[in-house]
């Protein structure tokens, strides 16, 4: 027998969804990182993404007005996203940024549409979700690609002005993650439609988790057809397809709502029993049934690497903004709690993974707007992303204790707090992602040789045999390189190769390349040995995925840092952070791997392979946290470009925050001035600082102008650490009713 029929009887058959689901997309630079080579070179080769000036005209337009209309306090504590609000969404085109100029869209690029929700997403949570849906994995993307011209006629520029509002429903009670099971089921048959006697669908569905259902016009609907009585042919099960119902059809249901977490956009249920609907209502038509599941897992690639990491990425610079800015006013025991090692510990993660978060956007969107559909790095966007995002919102609430906690409008991190758990579960749970696509994707897509021999193992072609041992050859030599490869990185670093023109970069481009090659002999080794087991070992293979995703990450900062930060010098640390975090992790994941592989001599050739003899892996130095910690407090252009999400707004709670980081930096000379005054000859009892000022102007310490520039940021201090307040019934206080009236220089008064 063939080693090929013997790999036949041992390793499982692959499903028609997980086939599709592997054919879906395309192979991107994580296909170098996978083999060990990481592609420097094509990763700087990449064309800068940048905004038009449509695009920035947007931005800086209709989003500017809509951040303007949000009032998100107001909306937690409503039932309903205003009426005026989801007109001007529909006004001003806001569900249409991925629709073609041609049916009225915007056509605006992934970079843009990325830019913009995460633009909406620092404001409101509710609001972003509603923008993203329709720009995302929807009837939208679905008519683009698959539907009829008559079909795209109709509802594209329908869709486009936000005349109809889309919704797409998949999920069921019965199948979540395991989306091939939806029990949801269509039977051809005859009935009547305009008149007459047609052949189409009796549907009956049951979907829950549908964002926008309650308010859509429009039904995106997912279900598997049945044709027992063979009147399109001989086969009974046709597969997975795609229809759009409009919500004016007899026996849809819409409207219910779900409540997620309190974060009011709209997200509810869609039913129906044994509706009819004539073929017409398919996308693309009756010769695309069956062809569902190809459709949607095609099409999900490029909205999952936008929108909800773009809420990520949105999450990590409000909590950036927020957390620097409050370290820098906020004072305890004389100075700033940012000088505190315990928050310089929480201030540097946050910054250092900001930085790490606005990269890989970046980076991720360059590759989207190339035309690409790289289902692997786009899990590894969504899962990472969103994960950092609510990492780095925990430790800003951690900073900000208190004040963090207290709702109100000045409270700038309470809604993003609620909605973080919403971007972790979306669009295929993180645990899933993590667990089952990212390597196992991975694997069959990036390895030269595995999908084609897999399929090989599986065929019955009369010449498989002989092109399988082609391949087989082919693999073993793949194998024996990147086992060499590993061995000269791990044991001889002086041969590691990098080609930055920075020298600050060389030595972590260098060590990307030596993680990447321990990665692909650890690879080619658990296949070998595990085979179709390590489909199940999810511990070990989402090890080896993270592997992947943080060299990613590392890749990404590097590019970020070489062609898009505007001062080096101000934004290394950030950098070295973010890289060092990243290869950590990577580090790390190895060598739980290899301590956890089941197969004892295997594990011996691992750690030999890679030199990972011991558990333990490089961690980012003290020195480091300090000086970043520190560099978060300085109100320079690597901070402002790492919060360029945060619009602020006259009077809200960014804007406060940052009036009083910009006052008290503007009066840092005088405020060292005022504490050498003090300890020659202190004002006692020191009442307020606002007291003190006025002694020393008194005593001629202080001019008149310096007092009122020292006694203006004392204000707005005050106004920053403030939390808002209620009456007993949690009727809102005005600012003025609970703060101190301030207090007047001499002369003013």
């Amino acid at each position: 027998m063939s080693i090929r029929k013997s790999l036949k009887k041992v390793l499982p058959p692959i499903s028609v969804t997980e086939q599709e689901a592997l054919d879906a997309g395309d192979v991107w630079i994580e296909s170098s990182i996978y083999q060990g080579k990481p592609d420097m070179q094509a990763l700087r080769d990449l064309p800068t993404a940048s905004l038009t000036a449509d695009e920035q005209a947007f931005l800086d337009g209709p989003v500017q007005e809509l951040l303007e209309m949000i009032d998100e306090f107001a909306l937690g504590n409503d039932k309903h996203i205003p009426q005026q609000v989801l007109d001007f969404l529909s006004k001003n085109k806001f569900f249409s940024m991925i629709i073609p100029k041609k049916f009225g869209g915007l056509e605006f690029s992934p970079y843009a549409n990325s830019t913009i929700v995460a633009t909406i997403a620092a404001k409101s949570g509710a609001v972003a979700v509603t923008v993203m849906v329709p720009n995302s994995l929807g009837p939208g993307e679905l008519l683009m690609h698959y539907g009829t011209e008559e079909q795209q006629n109709y509802w594209l520029p329908r869709l486009a002005v936000g005349q109809d509002i889309p919704c797409f429903a998949l999920t069921s009670p019965e199948a979540g993650s395991d989306a091939g099971s939806i029990p949801d089921a269509a039977i051809v048959t005859k009935g009547e439609w305009e008149g007459k006697e047609v052949v189409g669908l009796s549907v009956t569905w049951d979907k829950r988790y549908i964002t926008l259902a309650p308010i859509a016009t429009v039904l995106g609907l997912a279900f598997k057809v049945y044709d027992p009585d063979g009147l399109l042919g001989d086969q009974v099960e046709l597969g997975i397809t795609c229809a759009l119902l409009p919500k004016s059809h007899p026996g849809v249901e819409l409207g219910n709502r779900h409540d997620p977490m309190g974060v009011r956009f709209y997200n509810g249920t869609t039913r129906g029993e044994n509706v009819f609907i004539p073929m017409d209502f398919i996308i693309g038509g009756q010769k695309n049934i069956g062809r569902g599941w190809q459709m949607l897992v095609s099409c999900l690639g490029a909205g999952r690497g936008i929108s909800l990491p773009a809420m990520g990425v949105a999450t990590a610079h409000t909590a950036l903004k927020g957390a620097a800015e409050y370290s820098f006013v906020r004072e305890q025991f004389g100075v700033p709690i940012g000088r505190f090692e315990g928050i310089q510990d929480k201030l540097a993660d946050i910054a250092g993974k900001t930085f790490l978060l606005e990269a890989m956007r970046v980076l991720t969107t360059e590759g989207l707007g190339q035309g690409l559909k790289p289902s692997v790095v786009t899990a590894i966007a969504k899962y990472h992303m969103t994960e950092l995002g609510r990492d780095v919102l925990n430790s800003a609430m951690d900073v900000q204790a208190g004040k963090a906690i207290q709702r109100g409008p000045q409270n700038t991190f309470a809604s993003g707090y609620a909605a973080l758990p919403i971007a972790i579960t979306v669009e295929g749970a993180n645990i899933l992602t993590r667990n089952l696509m990212i390597f196992g994707q991975g694997a069959m897509r990036c390895h030269p040789h595995l999908k084609e021999m897999v399929d090989l193992i599986h065929s019955n072609e009369p010449e498989a045999d002989r092109e399988f041992n082609k391949v087989l050859t082919s693999t073993v030599k793949f194998s024996v390189k990147n086992s060499l490869r590993s061995l000269v990185n791990s044991h001889l670093p002086f041969l590691r190769n990098a080609e930055s023109v920075y020298p600050e970069v060389r030595k972590h481009e260098k060590r990307i390349n030596a993680i990447a090659a321990k990665l692909a002999p650890l690879a080619d080794l658990s296949l070998l040995v595990l085979g179709g087991e390590l489909k199940k070992a999810e511990l070990l293979s989402a090890r080896l995925g993270d592997v992947m995703s943080y060299l990613y990450g590392a890749m990404a900062a590097v590019r970020f840092y070489e062609q898009r930060v505007e001062n080096r010098s101000e934004a290394k640390p950030y950098f070295d952070y973010a890289v060092n975090w990243s290869l950590q992790q990577a580090e790390k994941a190895i060598v739980d791997f290899i301590n956890n592989f089941p197969n004892t001599a295997t594990r011996g050739l691992m750690r030999v392979l890679t030199a990972t003899y011991t558990s333990s892996v490089s961690h980012i130095s003290d020195d480091l946290v300090r000086e970043l910690a520190a560099a978060t407090m300085q109100d320079n252009s690597i901070k402002a470009q790492l919060t360029h999400l945060v619009r602020t707004l006259p009077g809200d709670g960014n804007d406060i925050n940052e009036q009083a980081f910009k006052a008290k930096h503007a009066a840092m000379t005088l405020l060292n001035k005022v504490q050498k005054a003090l300890r020659k000859e202190p004002v006692v009892p020191f009442v307020s600082f606002a007291n003190a000022v006025n002694k020393l102007l008194e005593k001629g310490e202080l001019s008149t102008s310096e007092a009122k520039i020292l006694i203006d940021y004392d204000d707005k201090r005050k106004l920053a650490v403030r939390v808002d307040e209620f009456d007993f019934d949690l009727n809102l206080l005005p600012a003025e009713e609970t703060l101190p009236q301030p207090e007047q220089t001499p002369d003013a008064a």
